[in-house]
């Protein structure tokens, strides 16, 4: 085995760190490469693209980067198709959301807004034939085929576990490694196996655990941000880990500014899981809308219902400097973020901390 750990072998990168893939429009290209092209493994949140487009990511990721890189992909959840509300329900759900559309000066969406989930199947078919160096999952476990194709054209295969049974079940399909996803995680939750509140186990818990239960090289994610929780992570076991959120505040991410300007600050020390602005369940920085709003978290319709009914009210809010009303995603190690920094500065200064201590983070440029 090299010095690169076995993460590092498997996957041909430098070191044990993973840019976790961020959906809805906060994934970069840019960002991506610049991880890779860093000796890390960088990735993309391509969940919410059509085929096309996901062959069109990946020639240009390609392009951008001659190091591996993962192109990531949500596992439809069972039901989630069916679970379109009737208009009369459709009408009373924005009509709670109304004040804000006023507010913010845009047009509630029409029932024929609520776009289609993506096919799957379609978006896993064109991933394949374009063949990128590595694939991963969140929210459940890909079919036996896309295994038995991945290997047969040398893709890797990573999926998302948050509990012990989970990793074993990805181990048992096949994949190549497994991320050991704690509650401490920002963004949406991927649990699959048992209800979301019998799942929430925290990172330092769970890799452990994980560690002790499957073969396969394990990620540490959620609530690491600098080298001491990689350090940590490691320790318990993990062969790398996969940083978020502070992946996030880097200039080459997707995000917002008023959602980067929060990370990274006193704010950020509290987050909350919620399922107001999308209809899943997701951990972010609480803000006005999401206090406003917490007696309706049971009411709200399930995604992707009221990720359409929220989409012109986040999309205005970031436009308009408003992050009162911005889904902030973020992990539990949000305020340990540096807004500013480039991701390979990030990057390299994260490596230097894993064989060091005490290595002050570099000034931030001025906004």
């Amino acid at each position: 085995m090299s010095g690169r750990g076995r993460l590092g072998d498997l996957l041909g990168i430098d070191h044990p760190i993973v840019q976790g893939p961020f959906g809805g429009g906060l994934s970069s290209v840019a960002l991506a490469a610049a991880v890779s092209e860093g000796g890390g493994l960088g990735s993309y949140g391509a969940h919410i693209l059509t085929p096309d487009a996901i062959t069109g990511l990946v020639t240009d990721l390609k392009a951008a980067t001659s190091r591996p890189f993962a192109v990531n992909l949500w596992v439809p959840l069972a039901g989630e198709r069916s679970a379109l509300p009737d208009n009369a329900a459709f009408t009373a759900h924005t009509e709670r959301l109304r004040p804000y559309y006023d507010e913010l000066g845009v047009a509630a969406p029409t029932f024929e807004d609520v776009e289609a989930l993506p096919d799957f199947d379609a978006q896993i078919d064109a991933l394949l034939a374009a063949a990128p160096p590595v694939i991963s999952f969140v929210m459940g476990i890909p079919p036996r085929r896309v295994v038995d194709e991945a290997r047969r054209r040398g893709i890797a295969l990573i999926g998302t576990a948050t509990t012990v049974d989970e990793a074993l079940a990805l181990e048992d399909t096949g994949l190549d490694a497994i991320v050991a996803s704690g509650s401490d995680a920002g963004g949406h939750r991927g649990a699959f196996l048992a209800p979301l509140r019998e799942s929430l186990v925290g990172t330092f818990s769970l890799v452990p655990q994980i560690v002790d239960a499957v073969t396969a090289p394990v990620i540490a994610a959620g609530g690491i941000a600098d080298g001491r929780g990689i350090r940590a992570a490691l320790t318990l076991g993990a062969d790398a880990v996969q940083i978020g959120t502070a992946f996030l505040a880097t200039r080459e991410s997707g995000a917002s500014d008023v959602h980067k300007r929060r990370l990274g600050t006193p704010a950020a020390r509290t987050t909350v899981l919620t399922r107001l602005f999308s209809g899943r369940t997701a951990r972010g920085i609480p803000n006005r809308f999401v206090h406003d709003m917490a007696a309706y978290e049971d009411a709200v319709p399930p995604y992707p219902v009221q990720n359409a009914l929220m989409q012109p009210i986040r999309r205005a809010a970031a436009a308009q400097g408003r992050p009162e009303y911005v889904n902030l995603w973020a992990g539990q190690a949000a305020a340990l973020a540096h807004e500013g920094l480039g991701a390979r500065e990030y990057l390299a200064h994260l490596v230097e901390e894993l064989t060091r201590q005490d290595v002050p983070f570099p000034s931030s440029p001025a906004s």
